[in-house]
């Protein structure tokens, strides 16, 4: 029962180590939501200075989706927009779009995508920045969707008075997400656009 590869480079690796590196790799992938549940509580020593955490704005944004009775893309995708915060802080919302795209419609990844564009709307003129950055994406099928994203769920959470759902109320659905087979077409819906609000939830 073989434990570790012999191999020192990839180059001189035989079938059967790489089988056994695959069956590994695959397991692994297992634990993926949980890694990423264990991040988003990191972001509780992320960013300070607002009035709630990243962490709190995070499930305060997600709480937003599910009440609007989005769907389980867009509530998931919206959970983990800024979990790229800590590790990526110049282009966090390609970290994070790069970690749902396998997973997540592609509606949802391009609007975590591009959300950091979209924002600079509400703040550009004050930083000396471009608060018409987002025009680049004019035309985009998905631009009215990034603009309501940020409109109805990231700009407007950070609001330490609202009743915001814990973290645990999300973990069902992001293990859901991660679970699926990664670039599933049926899932990716290359060019379909979900709306952002549904039947109202509790």
């Amino acid at each position: 029962m073989m434990d570790q590869v012999e191999f020192t480079q990839m180059k001189d690796g035989t079938k059967e180590e790489y089988e056994f590196l695959t069956r590994h790799e695959v397991a692994f992938t297992k634990g993926t939501a949980d890694r990423l549940l264990s991040a988003l509580v990191d972001l509780d020593e992320g960013l300070s200075g607002y009035k709630v955490t990243r962490l709190g704005h995070s499930l305060q944004s997600a709480t937003r989706t599910w009440r609007d009775g989005a769907d389980i893309d867009w509530v998931v995708s919206t959970l983990l927009h800024d979990i790229g915060d800590i590790y990526a802080p110049y282009n966090h919302d390609e970290y994070a779009a790069t970690i749902l795209r396998p997973f997540v419609r592609e509606q949802c990844s391009w609007c975590v995508q591009t959300h950091g564009d979209f924002q600079m709307i509400y703040y550009g003129h004050h930083v000396g920045g471009n608060a018409n950055k987002r025009d680049k994406f004019a035309g985009n099928i998905y631009f009215d969707d990034c603009a309501q994203f940020c409109k109805r769920w990231d700009q407007s959470s950070f609001d330490p008075d609202y009743d915001t759902l814990p973290i645990e109320h999300f973990a069902p659905m992001v293990h859901e997400v991660f679970a699926r087979n990664a670039y599933d077409p049926d899932v990716i819906r290359a060019g379909v656009r979900e709306p952002l609000v549904r039947s109202p939830r509790s």
